[in-house]
């Protein structure tokens, strides 16, 4: 029977010759990870189930990332019982201030994924490794314990959408510009439980940071797992981080899928998703006069190197408007560092940003860019619900960062390629 690339790689961990979707199958674990919020909830549920020992100390990772460096006594107390955990169970994989970033920003940048493997994370975005080719999904905390303890985890095998890209994005445009479109079009349900694989010539145009940006946001369809190709640009990537061999897994040709879109990238315009959903998408033949309090630009999302480079272009020799807060997160300390040395913090702090540690801080609503009533932000995070970052009656537009770092020169949602006429 034919399958699509993550039902091979869910049968290979399953040790079956095949599934289908709708099946439900017990997975073995390549990595299991969870964050400073999620994790002592899972630690209390590995010591209720009378867990001793974890089933791999190299395959089990905490960062400390949300509320880290901690905001409060409470963000303190959950960062101490991870690190205590940790410490007793001498897990090899824990990040905690000045080694830590954003959890996934940091596990590619480590090397801890590669294609083909089975990640599951109490965390939404686990779903970010799909870039690498590998398959990962969020779980909650009481599947992460279970994980911890057994190095296994259930699942019902998804069905499919296929996307088949072609051509190659325009300047000032990226994969966020991709993916809300994609969001835009099939809304925050249109992949509900099903896996977006991604195919055709137009991902080789697309770098192995676009794709992390679309695979993250794959939840916001309601994706289990968004998933690309492996191709020599991820095998580069790859090879140059770890040194563990993996498979390489493509979609039969006869795969069955629910749906399939055609994309040309290079039809793709600046998009922008206003308040409250990220389905809410609009670009700027259709976006009117907005005006903004403050911008942020990171998160797990859109805090890469590529990122920041692109959001410098617009910053140089320019100065955020005035009233406008720019608040700009490197989702690690090694992106930070080389933002540090090729000048990028230069051009963000000359321009009127500031630069904090890698932190998800803001877009969680957790600290370092709170919103208060009345207040807009555009931010290149992922998520814009009603209070996601701050007060219920604030507002939050997801853009990239080249609209993002726009809008604060502009001191409105503005479009990149006219500020820079």
């Amino acid at each position: 029977m034919s399958m699509t690339m993550t039902q091979k790689i869910l049968a290979a961990h399953a040790g079956l010759d095949k599934v289908e979707a709708g099946q439900l199958i017990l997975v073995n674990l390549d990595r299991v990870l969870g964050n400073d919020i999620t994790s002592p909830v899972a630690i209390k549920e590995f010591e209720k189930i009378g867990a001793t020992a974890v089933y791999d100390k190299d395959k089990v990772t905490m960062v400390m990332d949300h509320f880290a460096p901690n905001k409060d006594i409470k963000a303190a107390t959950q960062c101490k019982m991870c690190r205590d955990f940790c410490d007793k169970h001498e897990v090899t994989h824990f990040y905690d201030v000045g080694q830590m970033g954003i959890e996934h920003a940091l596990l590619p940048e480590k090397g801890l994924v590669v294609p083909g493997d089975v990640v599951i994370g109490a965390d939404s975005h686990t779903c970010t490794y799909g870039a690498l080719g590998a398959f990962s999904t969020g779980v909650g905390s009481t599947d992460m314990a279970c994980g911890m303890a057994t190095g296994k985890a259930w699942f019902k095998v998804p069905s499919a959408i296929k996307f088949i890209l072609k051509g190659k994005l325009n300047k000032y445009v990226s994969g966020k510009d991709v993916i809300l479109h994609i969001i835009g079009k099939i809304g925050v349900d249109g992949a509900l439980y099903k896996s977006m694989e991604f195919t055709g010539e137009g991902v080789q145009s697309l770098t192995i940071f676009d794709r992390l940006t679309i695979s993250n946001m794959a939840i916001e369809a309601g994706a289990k797992n968004g998933i690309f190709e492996v191709d020599e640009q991820t095998i580069a990537y790859v090879k140059e981080r770890s040194d563990r061999d993996f498979p390489i897994y493509k979609a039969d040709e006869d795969a069955v899928y629910d749906e399939t879109y055609e994309i040309d990238l290079s039809e793709i315009k600046s998009t922008v998703a206003f308040p409250h959903l990220p389905e809410n998408t609009k670009t700027f033949d259709e976006i009117g006069d907005i005006k903004i309090d403050q911008v942020v630009i990171g998160s797990c999302t859109n805090g890469q190197y590529k990122d920041l480079a692109e959001a410098a272009e617009i910053f140089k020799g320019k100065k955020v408007a005035k009233r406008v807060r720019a608040i700009i997160i490197p989702a690690t300390q090694d992106i930070y560092m080389k933002a540090m040395e090729n000048g990028l913090l230069k051009i963000f702090i000359e321009a009127g940003c500031i630069v904090s540690t890698p932190t998800c801080g803001p877009c969680l609503g957790g600290y370092m860019g709170i919103l208060a009533a009345g207040e807009r932000a555009v931010a290149t995070t992922n998520r814009n619900f009603v209070g996601r970052m701050g007060h219920v009656e604030s507002e939050v537009y997801l853009a990239s960062p080249t609209v993002a770092a726009a809008s604060a020169i502009a001191g409105k949602i503005a479009d990149p390629a006219e500020v820079m006429k």
